[in-house]
């Protein structure tokens, strides 16, 4: 019986991941019970899916053996303001404290915390090749990422092992960065952004289901902790804590990133339409301001610890991802 409780589980990836973990667990004929953790008691969801409220989280009894955190606001749906800044970190480190809180207090801990991140933490570093042990720089993203990093990690302190997962640009017709392409480039107005050659780090939503999973059954396997969160020699994915409780980071990207430029021309070409547009990098900054930095500067980031772990990308090629969507 597996029994996992998700924050942003009604969310672009939370739904796909409640989703495809519900079809594998009928496959295999195994029970699982999910839950969404939500504001909204009354919000939509599957009938195979429960529904928990914050405010239900305080008084539970119910214990989890998975703890899937995917809570926060998309970092690219407005301009950077001051008052933005505030509400994208507070609707990461809210949920976040709540699941604390419930850590701390049920006598059931649960066997990991599988909290979301992004791969905004390593900063702008343009095209230098990025994993998870690589160092970071200082912005607003990284920021943002690192700060709600470390609150994830005091899980530990309450001997519950932790996994980061740091995402790339995720890739599915249903929402995203693709899913706001669609229409522009439909309409055959859409084009690369500055010079092209900034380098996009993507990943099929297919893909980041497909390893969040396999990360969760990793974790769970009949080995002891050590042995399920171990590091590579060659790449050390694992995290500073204050305790002996495991926590590692995750790089949720396809092990093969494009440029701008390579991926507009891919785009137009799986939709038949021409891609001669291009926005200059000063338009950009006039249109987003500081959020440009989104899409003016590239990042290079691998998952070299998902391909040590041994996970098998579905659609490890930008031409396999759009061949494939639905």
């Amino acid at each position: 019986m597996m029994n996992i409780l998700i924050s942003g589980g009604s969310g672009f990836l939370g739904s796909a991941f409640s989703d495809e973990l519900i079809k594998r667990y009928l496959a295999q004929d195994k029970d699982l019970h999910i839950t969404w953790l939500t504001r909204d008691s009354s919000q939509t969801h599957p009938s195979t899916v429960s529904m928990m409220t914050y405010d239900e989280l305080t008084k539970t009894d119910k214990s989890f053996d998975v703890i899937l955190n995917l809570a926060g606001a998309g970092i690219a749906d407005s301009r950077w303001s001051d008052e933005r800044k505030e509400a994208l970190l507070a609707s990461r480190i809210k949920p976040t404290e709540s699941l604390l809180e419930f850590i701390a207090r049920t006598s059931v801990k649960p066997k990991l915390l599988v909290s979301g991140s992004a791969i905004g933490w390593y900063g702008t570093q343009g095209d230098k090749s990025l994993t998870e042990s690589s160092q970071s720089e200082t912005d607003f993203s990284h920021k943002l990422c690192e700060e709600w990093e470390q609150l994830a990690l005091k899980a530990t302190e309450y001997s519950v092992p932790v996994a980061i997962v740091r995402t790339g640009v995720v890739m599915h017709p249903d929402g995203g960065m693709l899913g706001k392409l669609l229409t522009p480039f439909k309409m055959g107005v859409g084009g690369q952004l500055g010079d092209g050659k900034q380098i996009m780090s993507w990943v099929s939503r297919d893909d980041w289901v497909g390893s969040a999973i396999f990360i969760i059954e990793q974790h769970l396997a009949e080995e002891t902790n050590e042995q399920k969160i171990s590091s590579s020699s060659t790449n050390d994915n694992t995290l500073i804590t204050e305790n002996d409780t495991p926590a590692v980071v995750y790089n949720l990207t396809a092990p093969n990133p494009v440029t701008n430029r390579t991926f507009t021309k891919a785009l137009g070409s799986w939709l038949h339409r021409p891609t001669f547009f291009t926005l200059p990098d000063f338009l950009l900054k006039l249109m987003f301001g500081e959020m440009s930095t989104l899409l003016i500067d590239g990042q290079k980031v691998l998952p070299q610890a998902l391909l040590d772990a041994g996970y098998e990308f579905k659609q490890p090629t930008l031409e396999q991802a759009l061949a494939e969507q639905k």
